[in-house]
């Protein structure tokens, strides 16, 4: 063999002398080879994900051949950015925040090119993979919503001719399409210059071949041969194939170095620009610049081919001349990595502030975002306040407008009422000039009335013998009108308690008695004949149940009775004044005494007296709810010798008939006729009204058709109490018997009502508060 030949590599740190020293040594085993000629720049295309791109990286840092390294990036801005934990699109956000949100991503971009141009780094320093002296990996990167397209665009725009990037596929290698959609439109798209390498999981999956001049595309082909002269007095020689043992750094790791190796990973120290071991800082490369002419690239195989450092081969003996200058040359080139490190530490330093400050504005950028995200907020609820203060400002607006119109209208309505006003004081005084008038006609008329007073004083003394003889002085007192005047208080409206057909009915105190006077009224249909029918009747008469006329003053027409202080029994059925409602027994009483009444007067004799106007109006009650028939000023005296039609009846015969006409007697307005069977008929309706408490207008017909269907209780009167149901049928049947249309079909009242209603009266203990005896029961002659 030959004697020890001096061998220079580009090891780090590691010089001739050393490489000699550690027993290496070149051992030929093939004929010479072409040397590789480095070409053009190989561009890794990588993504977001670091992992899955890492074994891409790898297998392009093995096969670039000395090529230099291009990192080639396509950033697809984001379509939905999230604010406030909810993602809306990118159409619907105002241009601030987008912009603020691809500041951000740029940012995010740029950490993950820092972190592969890392990866790159240390792969140059701590493995043997051929990166060219001085090497700069460069980025190039674009932004693009389609990742494929954005490939094919740059490699277009750039003339790329040669491009590693990631696909999906089931085996190795395959001349078909990987199933990766990017890689299938990359393939199909890209320009046919463009020799692209498909990778999966550190193996090459797939390589579409370029269509270029001059060198092969393969990063693993002989791409030519040279020679170098080791000087100009030296003749060229060979490079031979030689097979390189070193008991240096194992150059066969290589080949198994996996994507997961800790010698690939990158902390946050080494993105922040945190200072580098002093290990890697002495393991820097040595410049090789003033003697890289003379060093030719040697192949050197351990199972797998890959690029070796440049070496200088020395075959056969050297004189000392060359290697004093190689001696030299190494000293400076040692010299050269010294500096070469410092600069690169200050680079590092440098590096380190920068990205402190990047690390002071990232911070600084982050509070302005809280801030404005705050701020924000804030405006977000200032606005809700505004809606609010907006709604509330509305809803016054209304409520003012409303306040404004009711204003409006007020002050139109006090117009109104100051007219009103002034046409009311203009009436006032014309109306109290009319009184003024009516004062002085008040006081001539006084002045007549006098007159007219004494005159009827004269005429009464002339009649009174004529009038003593008709009435009967021991039930009938005569009194003068100002003694009327007197206890009625000069007609004091307070007093006034009924008004009928008559006139007005006023509660007075005459002679140290209270009674109910009853005065003329001038627009009255009744006059001095009723005046004078009324005297002749109740002064010759005594009844219990007949009102007491107490006395009269014949020059004005006044009656003087008895006062009743429980009003009239149709005041009592309806309550009037909140007056308690009358009991059952109290009803079946009233009607016993107001039968015997009508008997009575039925009975009289020589002449009998129909009532004629017969009504709950004219049955007044005193204090113990005692009825007494009253208002006879249009009762008949029938006389003997005057009978009805049917020769068995007394009656009277009128053109005009009187009385109220829901109980009047219907053959009575029909034929003019009157007898004792027209008080019955309105007995009849009375006693249907003491049963129900309706009102008397066809009450017949009601009563009838609910005792035909059953029904009566549902009929009867619920505030009189519960009526014994046997005893109200058998008030109800007599009732309707009394109001048939045909007065022949009528019942006697003597005969046939007076027992069954003294009966009910027994019955039920409804006797008045006084005791009477069996005589005072029985009805008077």
């Amino acid at each position: 063999m030959e004697p020890a030949m001096k061998l220079y590599t580009r090891y780090p740190g590691i010089g001739i002398s050393e490489m000699m020293a550690s027993g290496s040594e070149i051992m030929e085993e093939s004929p010479p080879r072409p040397v590789q000629v480095v070409e053009e720049k190989m561009y890794i295309a990588v993504g977001e994900d670091i992992k899955e791109n890492t074994s891409v990286l790898i297998w392009a840092l093995r096969n670039a051949g000395g090529r230099q390294i291009c990192i080639l990036h396509v950033h697809e801005p984001a379509q939905w950015i999230r604010i406030m934990g909810t993602k809306f699109p990118v159409s619907q956000l105002e241009a601030h925040h987008v912009r603020a949100h691809r500041e951000v991503e740029r940012e995010e971009m740029n950490k993950l090119l820092q972190i592969y141009k890392i990866k790159c780094s240390r792969a140059g320093q701590n493995e043997f993979v051929l990166v060219l002296p001085d090497t700069v990996v460069d980025v190039l990167h674009i932004e693009m919503n389609s990742i494929e397209k954005g490939i094919v665009k740059l490699i277009n725009q750039h003339g790329i001719r040669k491009l590693v990037m990631g696909a999906a596929a089931d085996k190795h290698y395959s001349k078909k399409m990987p199933k990766s959609k990017k890689a299938i439109y990359v393939r199909e798209q890209a320009p046919m210059f463009c020799h692209i390498w498909f990778v999966c999981k550190g193996q090459l999956v797939h390589t579409r071949e370029g269509r270029s001049e001059g060198v092969s595309a393969s990063p693993n082909s002989e791409t030519g041969q040279s020679r170098y002269g080791r000087s100009q007095s030296v003749a060229e020689l060979p490079i031979d194939r030689l097979k390189l043992t070193s008991s240096g750094p194992d150059i066969r790791s290589l080949s198994t170095l996996s994507p997961n190796d800790s010698r690939w990973s990158v902390d946050s120290k080494d993105i922040s620009g945190s200072p580098r071991e002093a290990s890697h800082t002495s393991c820097s490369s040595v410049d090789m610049a003033d003697v890289l002419p003379l060093i030719p690239v040697l192949t050197i195989e351990d199972h797998h081919q890959f690029s070796s450092p440049p070496i200088v081969l020395q075959e056969g003996r050297m004189n000392d001349e060359l290697y004093g200058q190689l001696e030299q040359s190494i000293e400076e080139a040692e010299t050269s990595r010294l500096d070469e490190s410092k600069k690169h530490c200050k680079a590092e330093k440098d590096a380190i502030d920068a990205i402190r400050r990047a690390k002071a504005s990232e911070n600084l950028y982050a509070e302005e975002l809280r801030q404005r995200k705050e701020v924000e907020e804030a405006l977000a609820r200032g606005k809700i306040e505004l809606e609010q203060r907006k709604q509330q400002v509305g809803e016054v607006t209304e409520e003012l407008c409303i306040a404004l119109e009711h204003k409006s209208s007020m002050e139109s309505q006090i117009a109104n009422s100051e007219q009103m006003v002034k046409d009311l004081e203009q009436k006032m005084f014309s109306a109290v000039e009319m009184l003024q008038k009516c004062k002085k006609e008040r006081d001539e008329l006084q002045k007549e009335r006098d007159n007219a007073l004494k005159e009827a004083e004269e005429l009464r003394r002339e009649k009174a013998g004529a009038t003593a003889n008709r009435l009967a002085p021991e039930f009938f007192s005569e009194f003068s009108f100002s003694e009327i005047v007197e206890a009625t208080s000069n007609f004091d409206l307070s007093l006034k308690i009924g008004e009928g057909g008559y006139g007005n009915i006023y509660k007075g105190q005459l002679r140290h008695t209270q009674v109910a006077i009853k005065i003329l009224n001038s627009n009255s249909m009744q006059g001095p004949s009723e005046f004078q029918q009324e005297v002749t009747v109740l002064s010759k008469l005594m009844h219990p149940n007949l009102v007491t006329l107490i006395g009269a003053c014949p020059e004005f027409f006044v009656l003087v009775y008895e006062y009743l202080p429980n009003g009239s029994l149709e005041d009592r059925l309806c309550c009037k004044d909140n007056s308690p409602p009358l009991s059952w027994q109290t009803r079946i009483r009233i009607a016993t005494e107001l039968c015997s009444a009508l008997v009575f007067l039925h009975s009289c004799n020589p002449h009998s007296i129909v009532h004629g106007d017969l009504k709950p109006a004219n049955i007044l009650l005193d204090s113990n709810y005692v009825s007494k028939l009253s208002d006879f000023g249009i009762c008949r005296i029938l006389c003997q010798n005057q009978f009805s039609s049917n020769n068995t009846t007394p009656s009277w015969i009128t053109e005009f008939p009187k009385g109220t006409f829901t109980y009047m007697d219907p053959e009575f307005l029909s034929t003019g006729e009157i007898t004792p069977k027209s008080d019955v008929y309105s007995f009849g309706i009375i006693l249907l009204q003491l049963l129900t408490g309706r009102p008397a207008l066809g009450i017949a017909k009601e009563v009838k058709y609910v005792l035909d269907k059953g029904n009566l209780k549902n009929l009867l009167d619920p505030t009189a109490g519960d009526w014994p149901f046997v005893q109200a049928q058998q008030l109800a049947h007599t009732a309707l018997r009394c109001c048939e249309v045909n007065r022949r079909s009528r019942p006697d009242l003597a005969s046939d009502v007076w027992g069954l209603l003294e009966q009910m009266r027994v019955s039920c203990g409804t006797l008045p508060f006084l005791i009477y005896s069996e005589e005072d029961c029985q009805i008077p002659t």
